[in-house]
């Protein structure tokens, strides 16, 4: 990815695990960024990464074992955190504190007070924070916010979104080796994985920048899936075997927001089915549904006109499919980036990951920043504990304090998640 070298950030990276290989696919075709430092509290981690540059004929980054010395380090300019659940959001604030660009990977919050620590953070040092939320840069979610923005879909009513994938050959498998994932199926009862498609759909929706999350119900059912998955394959009398599961097959949340609009989050992991994000956006003038690959816009799709048995009329809507908006409506970054995709899922690593590096080197804020990141990831300790309560409604904080009704107005920029810029 050519850009300018009037700016070469200067990147740090906490965490050394899977995830880092894979990203590193996509840094490695950025030409704006240098990975100056890596850090891991495994030996063994740093040196498969370091391995990783040697054969890619780059120069071999400083190693650290502890972050807090990577963060000492005055010619860092940003840092990347693709650690654990638990661990991200400490180091998070640790590295604004010491005046670092930071961007984190996805996943839920444990509680709203870590997340007001993060907030805090960023306000009390004016760093900021990224949530690296590739799926925001997806190409049908970039095309359903530019469709939203031109009014396509007329007033926003109602979205949808989710999690639905089954994870039950990753989660048991690697339970011994204490994946963390895992046990916080074991333990925990929420959405444990939110923002894949809660974060295109906060975009769309204006949140943080005059729309805000009010309140959520979350519930679950009944835990089966990991469970009957342990028996059948480790055995039924095996000591595995006897392992509960907390965590309810499916979870669902609705999100109400103070526009009016609602959210309807599910989270599915342990049971068979197809890969989806379940995303839906739908208005007064037409909606977008992800499992059926279509659209139907007021005006623009057909119908027909049909009878019943009595030969009354009555009109049927057909969808068009997604592809068929793409000549008109394909965002801009897509129309460039479809014939040039780098990287892990399908390119929206590498975009969400250029974006980040696009604020460092303007020094702007992020497309994705703290607020964002808060509201999002609250999800997770919100439906706990509404699930805790018997599904009873639980407040979304504003962690922006107000700020949320007349925002500042976003950086002109193409990576803008706000509003679309065709430059």
């Amino acid at each position: 990815m050519k850009e300018s070298k009037d700016k070469i950030v200067k990147l740090g990276i906490i965490g050394l695990g899977w995830r880092t290989e894979v990203l590193l696919v996509s840094l490695f075709a950025i030409d704006a960024v240098e990975i100056s430092a890596i850090c891991d509290l495994s030996d063994k981690a740093v040196a498969k990464i370091k391995s990783i540059f040697l054969k890619s004929g780059r120069p071999i980054p400083a190693a650290f074992n502890n972050y807090n010395d990577l963060l000492q380090k005055n010619d860092i300019d940003a840092v990347l955190i693709p650690t654990s659940w638990n661990s991200h959001l400490p180091i998070a604030a640790a590295a604004m504190k010491a005046g670092k660009y930071t961007a984190i990977e996805v996943g839920g919050a444990s509680s709203t007070e870590e997340l007001w620590q993060l907030v805090h953070a960023s306000e009390g040092t004016g760093a900021h924070c990224m949530m690296l939320e590739n799926c925001c840069y997806a190409r049908n979610e970039l095309m359903i916010l530019n469709m939203a923005r031109q009014g396509l879909f007329g007033e926003l009513i109602h979205c949808c979104g989710g999690y639905e994938h089954d994870l039950r050959d990753e989660l048991i498998p690697r339970m011994k080796e204490g994946f963390e994932r895992t046990f916080h199926n074991k333990y925990r009862n929420c959405d444990l994985y939110p923002t894949h498609q809660l974060g295109p759909i906060a975009k769309i929706l204006n949140i943080n920048r005059g729309n805000r999350f009010l309140s959520l119900v979350s519930m679950a059912s009944k835990s089966r899936g990991l469970g009957l998955y342990v028996k059948d394959h480790s055995g039924r009398e095996s000591q595995e075997s006897e392992i509960a599961f907390n965590k309810g097959d499916v979870v669902t949340t609705i999100i109400k927001c103070a526009g009016g609009e609602t959210i309807t989050l599910t989270h599915s992991v342990s049971l068979p089915r197809p890969y989806s994000r379940n995303g839906r956006v739908q208005g007064t003038r037409g909606i977008w549904l992800e499992d059926v690959d279509g659209i139907h816009i007021e005006g623009i799709s057909s119908s027909t006109k049909e009878f019943d048995v009595s030969g009354n009329p009555y009109t049927v809507h057909h969808w068009d499919t997604v592809q068929s908006f793409y000549d008109k409506y394909d965002h801009p970054i897509w129309r460039d980036y479809k014939d040039n995709i780098v990287g892990g899922h399908g390119g929206m690593d590498c975009l969400a990951l250029m974006a980040f590096i696009d604020a460092v080197r303007h020094k702007i804020a992020p497309p994705i920043d703290v607020y964002d990141c808060a509201a999002w990831m609250s999800v997770t300790c919100l439906s706990e504990q509404s699930i805790a309560l018997g599904s009873m409604p639980v407040a979304v904080p504003d962690f922006t304090n107000g700020k949320w009704i007349k925002r500042e107005s976003v950086p002109i920029n193409k990576w803008s998640l706000t509003n679309v810029y065709k430059d």
